[in-house]
């Protein structure tokens, strides 16, 4: 993250953000293509040691890169002296790491409406996301009656259709910057698009309009897709607020980020278990953090510099 703000000038950032988080759409679609014939072959579980072995060697992939590019910069000496500045080095580093922890200005973070602006957004953003990523392919299966291999196939859309939204998203906030428009409301109008747009199809989704099932599909996707100019909004933030502590502002966001994979896809089950109801269970809650996202979002969002370190 740091690497990227010293690197990247500010009217490319957007389409940089975009090129490394895109990879969650792409994740998304990869997914749910490759699970349901793994689960059909071997059952739900392999699912989870197939992604988790994913995991792991994508771990120690990075592990092998950092420690060959150590040995690089010290293959004028012997093994034990490569392993010994190595392990010195990682010494050094934990020292270095404990010490940076210290130093960082929490209390100045979270006396920054901004800040809290981010962490409410991210939560918001998240919200939607994982709830809809978890249960939309019942709901294609069970209120839109299609079948399972159409709920399997039309749940790839959205994040599909993500792809495609976030380059487009990232140039247009990048050419709105390259013009002369101020940073913050280039921000503002990006993250009000990723909120208004799923906020305004889910609510068209909920309602009883009498619509076809795929024009319902195509609602859902086009309004999920829209919401991929959070790339160019909120996760553009961190590093116009504060390219030095970017990588911890996105750590406390993201971290408040998760929650919702946790709460709002068992709260969305049990509402559904209670109400029996989509509306109520999927698309009330996602629309209602959408358009108080939005608001906290306008009011006290900023992508204007800030030293934290001097306000500590």
């Amino acid at each position: 993250m740091e690497a990227m703000c010293r690197l990247i000038p500010l009217e490319e950032r957007s389409r940089a953000v975009a090129f490394v988080f895109g990879g969650l759409s792409v994740g998304s679609v990869m997914g749910l293509l490759l699970a349901p014939p793994v689960i059909q072959s071997l059952g739900w579980e392999s699912v989870f040691y197939l992604f988790g072995f994913l995991g792991v060697a994508w771990f120690l992939g990075f592990q092998v890169l950092e420690g060959g590019e150590a040995q690089l910069h010290a293959g004028s000496l012997s093994l034990p002296g490569v392993q010994r500045t190595t392990i010195q080095s990682q010494k050094s580093s934990l020292k270095e790491l404990n010490s940076s922890f210290k130093d960082v200005p929490w209390k100045s973070f979270f006396r920054s409406p901004a800040v809290w602006a981010m962490i409410y957004a991210h939560f918001c953003g998240s919200w939607g996301h994982y709830t809809c990523l978890s249960w939309l392919p019942t709901y294609f299966s069970e209120e839109l009656n299609l079948n399972l291999t159409e709920a399997a196939w039309v749940s790839i859309l959205p994040p599909l259709a993500s792809v495609f939204m976030t380059n487009i998203a990232a140039q247009l906030a990048d050419n709105l910057i390259a013009r002369g428009v101020e940073t913050t409301t280039v921000r503002k109008i990006c993250q009000s698009i990723a909120f208004l747009s799923p906020a305004i199809c889910m609510t068209l989704s909920s309602l009883d309009l009498g619509l076809p099932p795929w024009e319902i599909v195509s609602i859902l996707t086009g309004g999920l897709a829209l919401s991929s100019f959070a790339l160019s909004g909120l996760y553009c933030t961190h590093q116009d607020m504060s390219p030095e502590y970017a990588s911890i502002l996105l750590g406390i966001t993201n971290t408040v980020g998760a929650i919702p994979g946790i709460v709002g896809v068992a709260l969305t089950g049990y509402l559904l278990d209670s109400t029996h109801s989509w509306s109520i269970s999927l698309f009330a809650p996602s629309i209602f953090f959408y358009l108080t996202g939005t608001f906290i979002w306008l009011a006290f969002a900023s992508s204007k510099p800030q030293s934290f370190s001097e306000e500590n």
